[in-house]
């Protein structure tokens, strides 16, 4: 999710579909930690330094309720503390965890896991019953937005989403203690890739049930699995992992302690770098960018973060694509990514970011469909004037929802500027809230305007296009266009490569170019210090962010 070198991502996919259809893949037994990274000729614990690492984030935890979680700060931390069937490998693969033996019927409509011998942090041991009360439970507590059963193909989990079944009918089963029978619809070359999502995690249900409604609210009201405990969270301060020295694979676990520090101001996390206090700073801003350029602890990095404006249908203009249109337009996304940010982001006039997927025949994504709805201002203000004639106004004053993290709130004071420059009476208040307080607002639909942030969740473009159907748990915009909902069904069960991709890319035109539906601004590139001590700090192309399970300090 958040490295450079992303050529043949799609090849990837195709290999996953491929073994899917044809059965030419083996799910069994990997031997332990088969995903575990090269330790870079170190073997065995490396005593000689203190094992504890510090690093800093600008964002607080939203929740750590895998049912809830929409954001990737808290799927980084339940990616650490949690494990499901299968979890992302240093190259952001699937690779089995929990799971130490998969079964595959001939049809390829049933897989049966066998579980290793695992257990909670408490002492309970994990049992199929976990994984099939808390994939249930998901579907129960968010309703219509648990898409990702229907994506992987999950039996009954549309009609499950439509309402005409119950979250118990989900076509997952424990058949005892140690095995799981999960059953599909169709064959979903999205099954695996999906498992090593949050929404996917056993819960153990007796602690949910004393935890009640402060469940994943605090350190002790969640309850880990994986390679390491929450052992403290100080909220809008910072959080603590411990090692889990009861997780099944503790003897691969190097790291003592994580501190995490939620620091907000670039400056600021610098000056604790420089002192020692933080072993990785990310999110330099420009000035910072230029001071450090050529340290040797110096890194920029491509992201396949998205950055765009969301536009609430409540407020009467937005429903205008007219205006929808100028606002893209008007806004120069060059100026902003290589003058303001100078942080390597790159400008994004479409959903899917450059560098994410490659078509089956090796062509970019971005390449194939190219710049959609990029305009001039003299263009934007042509569909301005339009589209405040048709709604019978002189002008739109109305306001943004701001992340508050320093790069969000120079990007919302640069639209500002530009928006209200290029379109003759816009007048835009931005507020500044935290971050998990954005999400609230946008899922509430309390904003006028929203710059958010969507980081994929698996590898392929799908991440960036189903999260736009119909009741989607991500589209807090109430977009709706029952073509653009049955395509993205038609993609989902299309297992001819090319033909799929061609609906994926007839997908986002659709949004974009057709509807006009949001206004997106950049992929985001990001500056970091890191010291040279850090060994294998596994970095996510989607999903969480990282991974510290092989994680140590030389």
């Amino acid at each position: 999710m958040r490295v450079k070198q992303k050529g043949f991502l799609y090849l990837l996919i195709s290999i996953l579909i491929s073994c899917t259809v044809l059965a030419a893949c083996n799910f069994g037994s990997a031997g332990k930690d088969s995903g575990a990274p090269a330790a870079e000729g170190k073997t065995g614990e490396p005593d000689a330094v203190k094992q504890v690492l510090n690093v800093s984030t600008g964002a607080e935890i939203a929740t750590l309720d895998a049912a809830q979680i929409s954001d990737a700060v808290s799927s980084t931390v339940v990616n650490n503390i949690n494990e499901g069937l299968y979890r992302f490998d240093d190259k952001s693969q699937p690779i089995m965890a929990i799971a130490e033996e998969h079964k595959e019927s001939e049809d390829h409509l049933t897989h049966t896991f066998l579980l290793r011998d695992a257990k909670w942090a408490n002492g309970d041991p994990v049992t199929a019953q976990d994984f099939e009360y808390g994939w249930k439970r998901v579907l129960r507590e968010t309703g219509p937005y648990g898409v990702a059963f229907e994506m992987a193909g999950i039996a009954n989990a549309g009609k499950i989403l439509s309402g005409e079944m119950k979250p118990d009918d989900l076509g997952v089963k424990a058949v005892d203690a140690k095995t799981l029978e999960v059953k599909l619809d169709r064959i979903s070359p999205l099954f695996v890739p999906l498992l090593p999502l949050a929404t996917f995690l056993p819960q153990n249900q007796k602690f949910i049930e004393q935890a009640g409604d402060q469940y994943g609210l605090e350190h002790d009201k969640v309850l880990a699995n994986g390679p390491f405990v929450l052992s403290d969270w100080k909220h809008d301060q910072s959080w603590q992992y411990k090692k889990n020295e009861s997780y099944w694979d503790a003897a691969n676990v190097k790291l003592h302690e994580i501190n995490v520090y939620i620091v907000k101001e670039p400056s600021a996390a610098v000056n604790l770098y420089e002192t020692g206090k933080l072993d990785r700073v990310a999110g330099l801003t420009s000035s910072l960018v230029d001071a450090y350029k050529g340290n040797d602890d110096y890194e920029k990095i491509g992201t396949s973060t998205t950055i765009f404006l969301r536009l609430n249908p409540d407020v009467a203009a937005f429903r205008n694509e007219n205006i929808r249109r100028a606002i893209s337009m008007a806004v120069d996304r060059e100026s902003l990514t290589k003058v303001v940010l100078n942080d390597g982001s790159m400008p994004l006039y479409g959903l899917v970011p450059t560098g994410f997927s490659v078509s089956p025949d090796g062509k970019d994504f971005r390449e194939i469909n190219g710049d959609l709805n990029k305009g001039t201002p003299e263009e934007a203000r042509i569909f301005w004037k339009k589209g405040l004639e048709e709604l019978g106004q002189i002008g739109l004053e109305t306001s943004v929802i701001v992340a508050d993290q320093e790069y969000m709130r120079q990007t919302a004071e640069y639209l500002k500027a530009q928006l209200e420059t290029n379109l003759p009476g816009f007048v835009l208040k931005l507020k500044t809230v935290p971050f998990q307080q954005r999400i609230k607002q946008e899922k509430a639909f309390e904003y006028d305007m929203a710059l958010s942030t969507w980081g994929p969740d698996y590898i392929d473009p799908m991440t960036y296009l189903d999260m736009w159907v119909t009741g989607g748990h991500a589209n807090r915009m109430k977009y709706s266009n029952p073509k653009f909902d049955a395509l993205v069904a038609e993609a989902n069960k299309e297992l001819d490569s090319g033909k799929r991709y061609e609906m994926l890319l007839q997908l986002e035109k659709m949004f974009i170019e057709q509807d006009a539906a949001a206004v997106p601004l950049f992929q985001s590139g990001e500056v970091i210090l890191q010291s040279k001590k850090i060994k294998n700090l596994i970095m996510h192309l989607s999903g969480p962010d990282f991974t510290y399970k092989w994680t140590y300090l030389e």
